[in-house]
């Protein structure tokens, strides 16, 4: 079945750095989209990146945009979030998604 695994959450200072890892299994990795989001209390999930199969096209969000930076190994069935100069809102719990499938989440906190 589709597993989903991120991690890498933490607890960071506003302007540092961290990066999420989400480890896949149980289908084709490379023929799939795949996308990080995110929820903070209180507010709705929303989208963060999506990087395509091969990795050539990358969306992000406006909020997020030249911050952070979405990437994928297809050989370790991985995608990765670096994010930099991290601020106060991004406090969240971060998805990975595949389609309808979702991973449990990691919480990352940035102290302000």
């Amino acid at each position: 079945q589709v597993q989903l695994v991120e991690s890498g959450g933490a607890l960071v200072p506003a302007g540092g750095s961290l990066r999420l890892s989400c480890a896949a299994s149980g289908f084709s990795f490379m023929t799939y989209w795949m996308g990080w989001f995110r929820q903070g209390v209180g507010k709705e999930r929303e989208f963060v990146a999506s990087i395509s199969e091969w990795g050539e096209n990358t969306d992000y969000a406006v909020s997020v945009k030249d911050r952070f930076t979405i990437s994928r190994d297809n050989a370790k069935m991985m995608v990765y979030l670096e994010m930099n100069n991290l601020k106060s809102e991004d406090t969240a719990v971060y998805y990975c998604r595949r389609g309808d499938n979702w991973g449990q989440g990691t919480q990352v906190t940035v102290s302000s």
